[in-house]
């Protein structure tokens, strides 16, 4: 018995003696890591445990949590997976092409990183209302787009582009031209030369930013709740959610709430990178 006991706590002392042996780079950032990440996420999961199972999962699988699960992750996979594409759009037309106020427009792709999230939600709401300027455009053919699920598309739309965008550009002006006139030199036509040899260098850019944008998309709240009714079963978002639960003292179902987000979230995140490490390994 004391062999079983004492070898557990030889390994722990060896573990920390281990540690005071480290380079002090490697002493702050796990220092640092440990305070900004692993310590909220342990509280968050310790919190969540001091209840039975059955009652976290009666939360968890409530039929508004359900919706409100529904909206958030659908919704911010659905436009990661349009910044996908119209961001990687923007990137090539920026580093491909030469055009008056390029900068300006350059620099205006990180307008939704320096913009105050309400400031964002009450513009969107302002011009997708049925009385704003595009709003009111498409309301006379019965569609509405702010305070309805479209609203809170067009706002993850807002905050996540700059993400595919930046992304990228990088990999685009690194590309060498010498490649592609090449495949040119050789007989590939323009469509050849971009899907079997431009494309295959932008997948993995454009999946790492893609997924910071669903990322951001999902934790997103600034905005949307100002661009969305929060009405439940209607365009109520997780993080919404969460505050209204908040608001009602009722801590434990917050915590269930965002103990689930961080889960889903994590799970979704770790798919994408195993796609990333296929695409580098295949691409």
């Amino acid at each position: 018995m004391a062999i079983s006991f004492n070898n557990p706590r030889k390994k722990l002392l060896t573990s920390l003696g281990g540690l005071l042996h480290l380079s002090w780079p490697w002493r702050i950032t796990i220092g640092y890591l440990s305070i900004m990440l692993l310590l909220p996420m342990a509280a968050l999961l310790w919190m969540s445990a001091t209840k039975d199972p059955s009652e976290f999962w009666r939360i968890a699988t409530s039929p508004v949590a359900l919706s409100a699960y529904d909206v958030t992750f659908v919704t911010a996979f659905v436009t990661a997976l349009i910044n996908g594409v119209f961001g990687t759009l923007i990137a090539w037309v920026l580093v491909r092409y030469d055009f008056p106020f390029k900068r300006i427009i350059d620099a205006t792709i990180d307008l939704p990183f320096a913009l105050p999230t309400a400031v964002a939600g009450l513009t969107i709401a302002t011009v997708y209302s049925p009385a704003g300027w595009i709003g009111s455009l498409v309301a006379p053919f019965g569609i509405q787009i702010a305070f309805t699920r479209f609203g809170v598309g067009i706002a993850m739309l807002f905050i996540s582009l700059p993400f595919v965008v930046r992304t990228v550009q990088p990999v685009l002006r690194e590309l060498e031209s010498e490649v592609e006139e090449a495949a040119w030199s050789l007989g590939a036509s323009n469509s050849q030369t971009f899907w079997r040899i431009i494309i295959p260098q932008l997948i993995s850019p454009i999946l790492i930013g893609v997924a910071l944008g669903f990322s951001r998309a999902v934790g997103e709240y600034g905005s949307i709740v100002i661009v969305a009714s929060n009405i439940p079963f209607k365009d109520l978002i997780a993080p919404v959610l969460i505050f209204q639960r908040l608001e009602q003292y009722d801590y434990y179902g917050a915590t269930v709430i965002g103990v689930v987000l961080l889960a889903v979230s994590l799970a979704i995140l770790f798919a994408i990178n195993l796609v990333q490490a296929w695409g580098r390994r295949y691409a």
